[in-house]
């Protein structure tokens, strides 16, 4: 059981290797102060922060953003220290907000490797402070406890390291406000010269993981992201010193040479593992060089489709980073020399300054065009690729205007994952790779209906989101129906005021539905009912061990409910059984589609946090919401809408009904 502490609370903590999550409504810098036994910490060197992400023992995030994941191993700690600190606050001079009370109440929960949580906190009663102590581990008789602090200051970074007895609270303080403002906290030292390879990486976005992919699970504003643990961090060897990762796409020494491009991918084996499996087929045949659809390893096209794509997505995410690092360098570069011309009197007048100054700006842009070049050249090349990829990609990983759809058949098996929409980075325009998720779901699914930071300036009005949120949680659902067999997966629907009828009209037409949507209170308490019990039932006949002795009749199939215009409609009662069925239905084959947003329910206060943290955050237009907190991306998410005029979700949908009418003869 998770312990929600209140301020003030502890809680024993039974093992030494930890993550702390963090989750708020606006990015924050999240740090860590050690102090010894007197509660004193001796100096900047025992503050961990995104300028200094390391301690022993200890790592935090390199940059500010909205979700943020802390690494601490108890056992790595020094013996003088006596208690971690866990500090947040709001970052400076980038724009954002610079008062907790103007976002949403900050989350922190401390975890177990395998992601259990151990205690959570949510910090309430924040207003004017924009720096807050979250909470602490300390050392007590031995044993290691967490105590909820939730001790804000007005005065910032400054006040409260200052308050924590640190010489010098407000230089420090001000150089990691300018650490974050000025990207320091992302970049990484001048560029190596290296080819482009595929290595490991552990991006918190992309496609999701399984089968012999790594974890990715995605960082949203709806809910923590679970990124696999860095081989370097504190749970394991030693902590990871400011330098460039093995692999990383970089700007070379001298401009790229001429010539076609290579696709031979040097990091990626494209070989089928080994037997009693049987060796993946030969590679298509064509121009040497030429990229393939299935250069990856796996027992299926399926899986092999699955982990190439999973691989564009590393190497964007390294060739993007690589590059932002080389600008990085050539800014930091032309700055200091800059000043070396400025800090000589006798050069600041006259032809001399002027000659270093063109000189110096000479040199950077050099510097930033062989960076630029060495991207163009992986853009170009993982564009090629996409080109190949994306016409051999099965209905499930397809976008909606490819022609697998119109050949569509219902299949016999579940895919091992879906397209939940496209994402890319702004300097990888207009390349596109698939976001995929496992199946089945692992979460549930969020799609926003309310303003954001969109990127699309067409849809101010309200009404216009809220209708194109729906038909967002309509393309969703039909993707979901399609890629499953027949009897596999029933949909519901809750829209208490009927005002969603237009948009969910090709569900219902099709008859796909297990039932017409309901509404009113009446209707959402009865399905609400149904789930709920549902979900019971099959928790205890797991727990009991007694599967077979369900009910006769009892509808074995993945459940999806999709709930509109919340939380009109919905009494406390009914809240609370939305949150269970957040919580407890995707281990049972119940899921969650929300389409809702977030400040309607503002009423409900910090009681619904844990609801939209639970949930995958989607949006109905393009958004880039999507942190990634180890590369230092915000990927830009795209929607799987329905290309206008298009009839082949109906097509679809009604294959879908024949199907299901079939089955249950």
């Amino acid at each position: 059981m998770t312990a929600e502490l209140v301020r003030g609370q502890n809680h024993p903590l039974p093992q030494s290797r930890l993550e702390i999550r963090v989750s708020a409504g606006a990015p924050v810098v999240a740090g860590a102060t050690l102090s010894d036994e007197n509660g004193k910490v001796q100096g900047s060197e025992w503050v961990a922060h995104p300028g200094a992400p390391t301690l022993p023992g200890l790592e935090v995030s390199r940059q500010a953003a909205a979700d943020h994941r802390l690494a601490v191993d108890l056992d790595a700690v020094p013996e003088a220290v006596h208690r971690v600190s866990v500090l947040l606050a709001l970052p400076t001079g980038v724009g954002g907000p610079v008062r907790f009370g103007a976002v949403a109440a900050p989350f922190v929960a401390v975890t177990g490797l395998d992601g259990s949580e151990v205690a959570s906190y949510t910090i309430t009663g924040l207003d004017a402070e924009s720096a807050v102590v979250a909470l602490e581990l300390y050392r007590r008789q031995g044993a290691w406890k967490v105590r909820a602090i939730g001790q804000g200051y007005a005065g910032g970074l400054a006040e409260l390291l200052a308050d924590q007895n640190l010489p010098e609270a407000g230089l420090l303080a001000g150089g990691i406000n300018d650490a974050v403002a000025q990207g320091v906290a992302r970049s990484v030292q001048a560029p190596l010269q290296g080819d482009r390879s595929r290595q490991p990486a552990a991006p918190a976005v992309g496609p999701d993981p399984g089968g012999t992919a790594p974890t990715s699970p995605y960082a949203t504003q709806g809910g923590p992201a679970v990124p696999p643990t860095p081989a370097t961090s504190p749970y394991g060897g030693q902590p990871p010193q400011h330098t460039p990762a093995a692999g990383y796409p970089s700007a070379p020494a001298d401009p790229p040479a001429t010539g076609g491009i290579n696709y031979s991918h040097p990091g990626r084996q494209s070989t089928a593992p080994p037997p009693p499996a049987p060796p993946a087929p030969p590679a298509r045949p064509g121009r040497p060089g030429q990229p393939v659809a299935g250069d990856a390893t796996g027992w299926s096209m399926e899986e092999r489709l699955y982990n190439q794509v999973w691989g564009m997505f590393e190497d964007l995410a390294r060739s993007t980073a690589a590059y932002r690092s080389a600008v990085d360098f050539a800014d930091s570069r032309m700055e200091k020399e800059l000043d070396q011309v400025l800090s000589d009197p006798r050069s600041r007048i006259g032809g001399q300054g002027d000659a270093a100054r063109e000189a110096a700006q000479a040199k950077h842009a050099q510097l930033v065009d062989q960076a630029r070049a060495t991207l163009d050249r992986d853009l170009a090349q993982l564009t090629a690729e996409s080109d190949v990829v994306e016409p051999a990609l099965p209905a499930a990983y397809a976008r909606w205007d490819n022609p697998v759809w119109h050949a569509y058949r219902v299949p016999m098996e579940t895919p091992m994952a879906l397209r939940l929409g496209d994402l890319h980075l702004p300097e990888s325009d207009p390349l596109r790779i698939p976001m995929l998720v496992r199946l089945p779901l692992e979460r549930g699914l969020w799609i926003d209906s309310g303003a954001s930071g969109s990127l699309d300036d067409a849809f101010h009005d309200s009404h216009d989101l809220r209708r194109l949120a729906l038909e967002t949680a309509v393309a969703h659902a039909a993707r979901l129906l399609a890629v499953y067999p027949a009897g596999d997966f029933t949909v519901h629907v809750i829209d208490p005021a009927g005002s969603g009828a237009q948009a969910l009209a090709p569900l219902v037409q099709t008859g796909v539905l297990a039932a017409p949507p309901a509404v009113g209170a009446a209707g959402v308490t009865e399905v609400l009912g149904k789930l709920t019990q549902r979900v019971d039932l099959v928790q205890m006949a797991v727990r009991g061990g007694a599967s077979e002795s369900l009910p006769p009749g009892f509808d074995t199939a993945e459940q999806l409910l999709i709930v509109h215009d919340f939380p009109h409609g919905f009494d406390d009662r009914a809240v609370n059984q939305l949150r269970y069925l957040a919580d407890e239905g995707p281990s049972v084959g119940v899921h969650l589609m929300m389409v809702a947003d977030r400040e309607e329910a503002s009423a409900y206060g910090p009681l619904l946090d844990p609801l939209w943290r639970s949930l995958l955050r989607l949006t109905p237009v393009a958004e880039d919401h999507l942190a990634d907190p180890w590369v230092g991306h915000a990927w830009t998410y795209e929607p799987p809408l329905v290309p206008p005029g298009s009839q082949v979700l109906q097509q679809v949908l009604t294959q879908v009904a024949a199907a299901r009418r079939s089955w249950n003869r």
